[in-house]
């Protein structure tokens, strides 16, 4: 188990601004994804979990064992504090090989050094590059050695620092299989920073979303996707049409409300804690929103939009309506409507979330 409590301030300076990070967590054994832009405060937080940066306040404890404690002056050096950690940039060290690199991570007597070392070139698939070094053998190859490395002092957690960056579509395919291995036979509490939310869904039994230096939301990457908990949070994952809206009316016994979008009503669920009159967003995914043509007059909870482009896609193709609107299709259904003159977008209340 991870506990920590963090608090961490830079002053402005000639060429950089002000920044604060200030976050409490609790994560359990298993991988745990930080998640959010650049500058949020996720590496740094890493980094002072690890002890390459000292907090200005707080407490970090690993397993129970406290690293850091601000009230206390407890601040253990990083070699104290049985930290795996990824870089990433991998950080080997370029004038040994893959097993000296090993070995230099390595805890015991020789001799079980020299078993560790065996099991882990074994494991991770490195007996037969295990002479070489870094630069004779592939990226893939050399993130591996990366976290065997960090793992093969048998660390209290992994932690490691957008992994997948920069890698190729196998090689993040290889990296996902590698760290699911990793968490199944080891057992070690994993924080990985990303800033990819495909990232978590692949990696992450649960998601810390971080913005300006906060911890803002967290649960299961299907939990924050489903119920972001602002619009802040919903634009951070950047899968929503965010819509102005109204709220014309509120129905508590029907569990019901009536929003007002684009000069259009949209029948809703009821939402708790608005008033009659509050100006909000719906949020709304893009696959969640149902096309068809206009034939006659809209049904319920059905807008006329105006297409404006056409893009394709892996998966299909995205749509792209007036009031900023976005809605995904498959390719299929795509060209059985393409001819339209008109197009309608349904809304069905069950999708419609409103922050």
């Amino acid at each position: 188990m991870i506990q920590a409590q963090i608090r961490k301030s830079f002053a402005a300076a000639r060429d950089s601004s002000a920044f604060s990070l200030d976050v409490e967590f609790e994560v359990q054994a298993g991988i745990t994804v930080l998640f959010g832009p650049s500058g949020a405060g996720k590496t740094l937080t890493l980094e002072c979990i690890a002890g390459f940066e000292a907090p200005d306040e707080g407490r970090i404890l690993v397993g129970g064992a406290i690293l850091f404690d601000g009230a206390a002056k407890v601040n253990l050096p990083p070699r104290a504090r049985r930290c795996g950690y990824v870089f990433q940039n991998y950080a080997l060290f370029p004038h040994m090989t893959i097993r000296e690199n090993l070995r230099f991570a390595a805890r015991g007597r020789q001799l079980e050094k020299h078993r560790k070392v065996n099991e882990m070139l074994e494991r991770f698939h490195l007996s037969e590059v295990a002479g070489r070094k870094p630069r004779e053998v592939s990226g893939g190859q050399q993130q591996r050695c990366s976290i065997a490395r960090a793992l093969i002092g048998a660390p209290n957690v992994l932690l490691l620092d957008e992994p997948a960056r920069g890698l190729d579509a196998p090689l993040r395919t290889e990296l996902y299989s590698l760290l699911d291995q990793v968490r199944k036979e080891f057992q070690t509490p994993t924080l990985v920073v990303t800033h990819d939310l495909e990232e978590c869904f692949e990696l992450g039994e649960r998601m810390l979303v971080f913005r300006e230096g906060r911890l803002v939301q967290a649960g299961t990457p299907r939990e924050v996707l489903e119920r972001p908990a602002n619009l802040a949070v919903a634009r951070l994952l950047g899968r929503f049409n965010l819509l102005p809206a109204e709220v014309l009316a509120l129905d508590p016994a029907q569990n019901t409300s009536r929003l007002r979008f684009a000069g259009n009503d949209l029948a809703g669920p009821y939402l708790k804690g608005h008033f009659r009159g509050d100006k909000v967003w719906l949020c709304v995914r893009p696959e969640e929103l149902k096309v068809c043509s206009r034939d006659g007059k809209p049904e319920p909870n059905q807008i006329p939009m105006q297409l404006e482009r056409a893009g394709e896609t892996p998966g299909g193709v995205r749509l792209q309506f007036e009031h900023g609107l976005t809605v995904h299709v498959e390719r299929a259904e795509y060209e059985r409507l393409r001819h339209n003159r008109e197009w309608m977008i349904e809304f069905r209340p069950e999708v419609i979330r409103v922050l």
